[in-house]
């Protein structure tokens, strides 16, 4: 944006220095026609400038309105993908298979507590001399349906995998799209780990595409990074979002 502000601000400058070279040198009949047509030119780039810096400053309110919400659709993701593996040891790689499990899936209820007990075999190495050892007892106290932990009342988890287009303001024509969803485990460490993202292209759909490319490649602290809007990763343990806390509307837990 800098440079195309530079750029016209300089034609700008070139443009008023022609109006007084003309104002200078041409005949006087001639100039009223000229300096019309180069005030008309200086108005049209200043209109130019404005709308270069106030379309950006648009753009950037947009795009945090509508990260923000489809920010809210990954955290229910992730929230679920963590809660199946804690159950099942692993994340899915399926939103019909996940939605299913919130459905059915409990969690446990266990307490933990320290206890002493005799240890018989030190006993009778030593002689007969009572020996203790250190024991972790942990009791099932009840279980605890995942649904209601995760969600209580609320259902939307069932349609979490659907980018909430219908929530995002200044979409005109309805669009229909999916989260992308991956689950697998790093071949070194044998340890799950799941993704789910969305291209920016998507949730950025209707904007001007020079912009929409510009944010792609961003790479800044106060920016998420990159070409899509992710949580989790493929490539390392992490079940965190690529966008930082200003993004967030409630405290990350």
């Amino acid at each position: 944006m800098l440079t195309a502000v530079l750029t016209v601000v300089g034609l700008i400058i070139l443009t008023i220095a022609i109006v007084w070279l003309i104002d200078k040198f041409v005949p006087k009949k001639v100039k009223p026609i000229l300096n019309i047509l180069l005030w008309a030119l200086i108005i049209f780039l200043g209109y130019l400038t404005f709308d270069s810096v106030y379309g950006e400053i648009k753009f950037n309110k947009l795009k945090k309105k509508r990260y923000v919400t489809v920010i809210e659709s990954l955290k229910d993701i992730r929230d679920a993908q963590l809660a199946h593996r804690t159950v099942t040891g692993k994340f899915s790689n399926n939103f019909d298979d996940l939605i299913k499990f919130i459905d059915t899936a409990k969690f446990t209820i266990t307490q933990r507590k320290d206890s002493t007990i005799i240890d018989e075999e030190l006993t009778k190495r030593f002689g007969g001399v009572e020996t203790t050892k250190d024991i972790v007892i942990i009791d099932t106290l009840g279980f605890v349906p995942v649904k209601d932990s995760l969600f209580g009342v609320d259902n939307r988890y069932k349609t979490m995998m659907n980018i909430p287009f219908d929530k995002m303001k200044g979409i005109k024509d309805k669009k229909e799209g999916k989260f992308k969803l991956e689950a697998g485990k790093l071949a070194e460490e044998n340890i799950a780990v799941f993704e789910a993202s969305v291209d920016k292209d998507i949730i950025l759909f209707d904007q001007d595409k020079n912009l929409v490319n510009k944010e792609k490649q961003v790479v800044a602290v106060d920016g998420v990074n990159g070409p899509t809007l992710k949580v989790g990763s493929m490539t390392e343990v992490y079940t965190k979002g690529n966008w930082p806390k200003s993004y967030n509307t409630k405290k990350e837990e």
